[in-house]
C-alpha cells in the first residue's frame, strides 16, 4: 500500500485541472485549515456520499503502567472521528472487493494503544517534554 502526500494530491489535482501549482496548493491547505478549525469549534463536518468528520470526547479513566504496575491517570481526550458516506464505501468496495467498516472503530483502537503507549512512557518517570502532533498545519507541502 502506497503513501500518498498532499503534495503529489497537489499535483495531480493542478495536471488534471489545468490550474497553476501555486493556486491549487492555496486551495487544497485552506481547506483543510476550514476543517481544523470547524473540528476544533466542536462542528461537525458533513460531505454527502463521501463522509463525516466529528470530534469526540474520550472520558478520563486510569490505566496501568506496565513496567512498574503503577496506576496511571489518562486526561480526558478529544479525538476526531470519520464515518465513511455511502458513495466512497461503495467505490472502496469495487476497488478492493473487500468490506468497508462505515466507521474507523479500528482507528480508534490503534490510538487508544498509541495513547497508553505514550500515557506509559510519560509516567516512566521521563520528565521530557513531548512534542503532540495536529491535524492540519503547513507542513508537507
Amino acid at each position: 500500500m502506497a503513501t500518498i502526500t498532499k503534495k503529489e494530491l497537489i499535483d495531480r489535482i493542478a495536471d488534471n485541472s489545468g490550474g497553476r501549482r501555486v493556486q491549487v496548493k492555496r486551495i487544497v491547505q485552506q481547506f483543510l485549515d476550514e476543517i481544523v478549525n470547524e473540528l476544533g469549534k466542536g462542528n461537525r463536518l458533513e460531505f454527502r456520499d463521501f463522509g463525516v468528520f466529528e470530534t469526540k470526547i474520550r472520558k478520563a479513566r486510569k490505566a496501568q503502567n506496565p513496567k512498574t504496575l503503577e496506576p496511571v491517570a489518562v486526561p480526558e481526550k478529544r479525538t476526531v472521528k470519520f464515518k465513511v458516506g455511502r458513495l466512497m464505501k461503495q467505490k472502496l468496495g469495487e476497488l478492493t472487493g473487500a468490506a468497508v467498516d462505515d466507521e474507523a472503530s479500528d482507528i480508534d483502537e490503534m490510538s487508544d494503544a498509541g495513547a497508553e503507549e505514550e500515557d506509559d512512557s510519560e509516567s516512566a518517570g521521563a520528565e521530557q517534554s513531548h512534542g503532540h502532533g495536529h491535524v492540519g498545519g503547513h507542513a508537507g507541502a
